[in-house]
């Protein structure tokens, strides 16, 4: 090892996401240590936390002669990360929580839509965005068709505005009071 050697701080992985992407970097962060095998090998731990660190934990070292044998088994290990990408299905069915912000979550459904291969154009993104809306979302955001992604969320962030400050029917407000006053006056008459 280089005498002027001092170890790097590496990007955590956490057994989310690409583990081939993560080997990439972890190696690019040791490149200037002469890219011993050793080395990879010894500090590799240190570039995992949580589940991806348990596992690792977990594993017979002694299996593992070459980094090529720890590397094919943690990418076998969080391979299954890649396979179940999403896909434009599934971005459909990605909600937003009762509890989270428009933006909040419309942050979380491009984070998992940058994940779908082959990659999403500004306007296919925006249109399956649409489809994962609510009704009410989805009536009042029509106009963010042909739209970048960034204008999408602040016309939703308006819509959610609208409704908190009143200015916006909930149609499916609407809809709840009516059976609900439909339900009661049903039991009024029995």
């Amino acid at each position: 090892m280089p005498i002027s050697f001092k170890t790097p701080k590496f990007e955590k992985y956490d057994g989310h996401g690409d583990p081939i992407a993560h080997l990439k970097r972890y190696c690019n962060r040791l490149r200037g240590a002469g890219e011993k095998e050793e080395l990879l090998m010894d500090y590799f731990r240190e570039s995992l936390v949580r589940i991806a660190s348990e596992l690792y934990m977990d594993q017979d070292i002694s299996r593992w002669h070459i980094w090529d044998d720890l590397a094919r088994d943690f990418v076998r290990q969080f391979q299954y990360n890649v396979d179940i990408a999403p896909d434009r299905n599934s971005l459909s069915n990605f909600k937003k929580k009762s509890l989270e912000s428009f933006r909040e979550y419309a942050v979380k459904w491009r984070e998992e839509a940058s994940r779908v291969k082959p990659p999403m154009d500004e306007t296919d993104m925006v249109s399956v965005f649409l489809q994962a809306q609510e009704a009410d979302y989805f009536q009042n955001m029509m106009s963010a068709m042909g739209k970048p992604f960034a204008e999408a969320i602040k016309i939703g962030e308006m819509a959610e505005n609208g409704w908190k400050t009143g200015r916006i029917l909930s149609q499916s407000a609407i809809r709840a009071t009516s059976q609900a006053i439909q339900s009661g006056s049903r039991d009024a008459t029995n």
